[in-house]
Parts: C-alpha cells; structure tokens; sequence
C-alpha cells in the first residue's frame, strides 16, 4: 500500500490593521491616558449648552451685547466638554488601513477650528461694541439682570458637577473653562443692574469688550495647544534635551540620536530614535531599562527604539562617504551625532 504525502498547508500570515497595530508583551500597553467620567462631562455639556442658546437668544430679546458675549463663552466651555467626550469615543476607534496611529488628533483639529470660530465672534462683538458706544442702543436691563442670574447659577451647579470628577486632567482643565464663564456671568448681571437703576446704556457694550477679552485669552491658548500638537511639537510637560540625556545615562548606552518626541494625540506621548550600544546582544536587558525609565521620568509609553553597534555606525558612514555626492544641496542624514536637536 502506497502512501501518499498531503503537501503542508502554508501558514497564513495575519496582516489586518488589527494585528499590525497590536501591542506584544513588553510594548507600550494601550497608550495611557486620564479618562474622565463621560457621564459627568455630558452633564456639565447639556446644562452648558442648553443655557447658552437660551442666553443667545435672551441677549438678541434684550439687545444686550453683555449677554450676547456671555453666551459666547458658554459656547465655548461647551465646546470644550465637547472635545472632553468627544476624546473618550475617538480614543475606542480602533486604528485602520488609512489610519494607524488611530484618531486621537481630531481632538486638536476640532479645538482649532473651534479657536477660529471663536476669534469671529470676537470680532463681531468688539465691533458692535465699538457702535454701540458712540450710538448707545436702548437695552432692557430687567431681562438681562434675570438671565445673567440664571446664568450665575448654572454656571455655578457646572462647576460643582465637575468638581466631583478630580481625577480626570480634562474634568480639570474644563472646571477651569467653567470658573472664567462664572466671571463672565457676573459682568453681565452687573450691566443689566446698572442699565436698571441707572440708565446708563453705555455699561453693556464695556462689559461685553471685557468679556470678550476673557473669550479671546482662553481663545488664544488653546489654538496655541492644538497647533503645537498638530505640527507634532514636543509635548509641554516633557523636556526633549533632558530625556536624551536620561537615554544617554542608561547602563550599556554608548550615545543616542536622531532623537523626536511628539504627541500621537492630546495625552498620548511617544518617542523614536537611534541608540548605539556595544553589542546587540545586551540590547534587550538595556530596551528594559529604557522603557522603565522612560514611563517613570517622563511618562511616555510608547517607545520605538532602533539599536546600533559601533561597527554598524562605521560601516555606515563609509558607505555614504564612497557614494558619490549629487549635484547641487546634499542632505546628509548621518548617524553618530548624539541627540538631534529641533
């Protein structure tokens, strides 16, 4: 009896988005980052939201800029717990085909385009102002007082929601939002008070110049936040010469370049480079120490380091020397330099 060999199946590599972007044991885990109680933020957004179109509204009744410009800052806390929650549905999406590094960065794009909404508003306001204070328009104070009570008090019981969830950097930063649209709130009830028991029209247009100063100050940082994520800044809270120094400390380190240190997205830092050791195989036991270092100093988990000898640097450097160089500008981007400065 002939027996006949079945030919052996290949194995089937898995190549999905999935699998290529899955973190193995050891690799940076599920990119950590401070996630804030999502019911907390969607109550904080529905109160905030919710008065600031009554207020919008109440202000074009009342003819009141003070309100008008109220209601523009709400928007814009709103618009901030927006990008709180907005960050938490992003951060699920798993990364895809087109997208690998996921859609953490739609936070920063929509804060930016937010930014510039908001400097039109800005706009507008200080120019109606500025009519407004060399022809005052009769304004009713009685409305305006009521509203901008109503609004001390949401904004009061926001603050108090958000309060309850310190642990979250975004619940922080958005309290923050909140205690400045409290500031604004008091400008505009004390416009409707003043045209009330005064008379005098020209206090609404002042106060709303102020509270635009307060919509363009917190206007201004964060377009100056989501830009430096957007070009791929080094992260504020990391300072870049200082970890390629703690790279260069670590045991069996001989040098470290070509050194760049980004956000992925707002919270998610991440570091890539080139490090020279003596030999490759202790390149596991000094990747250890570096990626402990690297979390415990410095907070960042997502590490992707390429090791090198000095033999592999020399051989290098002879090959780019015995190429013949281009006519005109040649770039050299050799290895060797130490940290690599932006």
């Amino acid at each position: 009896m002939r027996l006949t060999h079945a030919a052996a199946k290949p194995v089937k590599r898995d190549l999905s988005a999935e699998h290529l972007h899955a973190h193995h044991e050891g690799d940076a885990g599920g990119h950590a980052r401070a996630e804030p109680n999502q019911r907390v933020l969607v109550l904080a957004l529905l109160l905030t939201l919710a008065f600031a179109g009554v207020e919008a509204g109440a202000g074009w009744f009342a003819n009141s800029l003070a309100l008008i410009s109220d209601a523009g800052h709400m928007f814009t806390d709103a618009f901030a717990l927006g990008l709180a929650c907005l960050a938490q549905i992003i951060a699920r999406r798993p990364p895809s085909e087109r997208h690998s590094f996921g859609f953490g960065r739609a936070e920063a794009l929509a804060a930016f385009i937010n930014g510039l909404l908001m400097l039109a508003l800005v706009a507008f306001i200080a120019g109606e102002a500025v009519m407004r204070l060399s022809d005052p328009e009769p304004v009713k104070g009685g409305t305006v007082t009521v509203v901008a009570v109503i609004g001390l008090a949401v904004n009061v019981l926001v603050a108090w929601i958000l309060s309850r969830d310190t642990s979250s950097v975004n619940s922080r930063a958005s309290l923050l939002h909140v205690m400045g649209d409290l500031l604004s709130s008091v400008a505009a009830l004390a416009a409707g008070l003043v045209v009330s028991y005064t008379g005098w029209m020209p206090i609404d247009p002042l106060l709303s110049i102020f509270v635009s100063l307060l919509i363009l100050r917190s206007t201004f940082s964060t377009l100056a936040d989501a830009y430096h994520t957007l070009m791929e800044g080094v992260p504020r809270h990391i300072d870049y010469v200082q970890v390629g120094a703690d790279l260069a400390d670590v045991d069996s380190v001989e040098s470290v370049h070509d050194l760049h240190v980004w956000e992925m997205a707002p919270g998610q830092p991440a570091v890539i480079g080139h490090v020279k050791v003596a030999s490759l195989g202790d390149w596991p036991a000094v990747l250890d120490r570096i990626r402990a270092m690297l979390r415990e100093k410095h907070h960042i988990d997502h590490i992707t380091l390429q090791p090198e000898t000095t033999e592999h640097c020399a051989s290098d450097n002879d090959e780019m020397r015995s190429r013949k160089p281009a006519r005109g500008h040649h770039h050299h981007h050799g290895h060797g330099h130490g940290v690599h400065h932006h």
